[in-house]
């Protein structure tokens, strides 16, 4: 499954770009999306399902097929320009001037200007923006010692938990950049420990010191592509799979799937398979869900996770029994 949160830009994008274009051929828009058939394929598949509020057949997205060359009609209002009530115009601004007022924001130029179009736009709410006043925290010092160990060069010793293991370990790191994701600041940096690339989040950093040493990054050290998000699935991670009730439905988009399946079930219970390079960060996910999940497969991780549920229990003293 696709990350969430690109997939759902590509969509809004998608659909205005297709009604523009009627007759467009497949390979014009694998090419303008930079993605594959079979992703546009599934991607025009979720649009047959999507629209108005009703969800009749006159209320959804069509699209039909003419050889290679694709026509969608009946935009459901997406193919028109947003229009912002003054609340929104408001709320939008105000958001965007906190973002260009973080420290290290990549895209500063491209927020600057995306900033302009939009006070012209919403010409109402820019007087009531100005009254608005948005204190950002200042830079930590962890975050001003690893900007300047990555343009200076330098090794940093790093006391890291590793919330995946819940462990904490000790490290020697070559930086290689700071950078902000969903808003949390990573380190990406050659681990000496592990001898490859690793991200770290500064949230998690018990202790960091620049060390009198000059960071040696190896040249097959390159930066993750984080395009797709964090996590990247691989074969090599056990494929497990899990039944979620609809109070944990969120995982489905939170973390990358490789299949979310409706069960026969009236109560709306999902079964997700996923691949998990840490069974433990399973296990502890799984038990903070409680009864709104259930692993299915493979039988040691259900057998790991009744075992790490009875533990937890068996911490709670019993409850007096009555008696007389």
């Amino acid at each position: 499954m696709t990350a969430a949160t690109p997939r759902l830009a590509r969509l809004l994008n998608l659909v205005p770009y297709l009604a523009a274009r009627p007759g467009v051929t497949i390979g014009e828009v694998t090419d303008t999306f930079a993605i594959s058939e079979d992703e546009l394929r599934k991607d025009l598949e979720l649009l047959f399902v999507c629209g108005l509020p009703g969800y009749d057949p006159g209320d959804l997205i069509e699209v039909s097929y003419s050889g290679d060359r694709i026509t969608l009609t009946n935009a459901a209002g997406i193919g028109r320009p947003l229009r912002l009530t003054p609340d929104e115009g408001l709320a939008l601004l105000v958001a965007a001037r906190s973002l260009a007022s973080v420290p290290g924001l990549a895209e500063r130029d491209s927020l600057d200007r995306a900033l302009v179009k939009l006070q012209r736009a919403c010409a109402p709410a820019v007087a009531e923006a100005a009254g608005v006043e948005v204190q950002v925290e200042p830079e930590g010092e962890t975050l001003a010692l690893l900007r300047d160990a990555v343009r200076d060069g330098r090794r940093i010793a790093l006391t890291y938990h590793s919330a995946a293991r819940d462990e904490v370990t000790q490290r020697d790191v070559d930086p290689m950049r700071v950078i902000m994701v969903d808003g949390w600041w990573y380190l990406e940096g050659w681990c000496r420990r592990v001898d490859d690339v690793r991200l770290f989040r500064l949230d998690r950093v018990v202790d960091v010191a620049r060390l009198d040493v000059a960071a040696e990054v190896p040249e097959q050290a390159a930066p993750r592509d984080l395009a797709e998000g964090l996590f990247r699935p691989s074969a090599e991670h056990a494929l497990v799979v899990v039944d979620v009730g609809p109070g944990a439905r969120w995982v489905a988009d939170y973390y990358p799937c490789e299949a979310a399946d409706e069960l026969d079930d009236p109560a709306g219970w999902l079964r997700l398979s996923l691949r998990v390079a840490d069974p433990a960060w399973l296990i502890r996910l799984v038990l903070r869900l409680g009864p709104a999940a259930r692993v299915i497969d493979p039988p040691g991780l259900v057998t790991a996770v009744r075992a790490r549920a009875e533990e937890a229990l068996a911490a709670y003293p019993l409850p007096p029994t009555g008696g007389g």
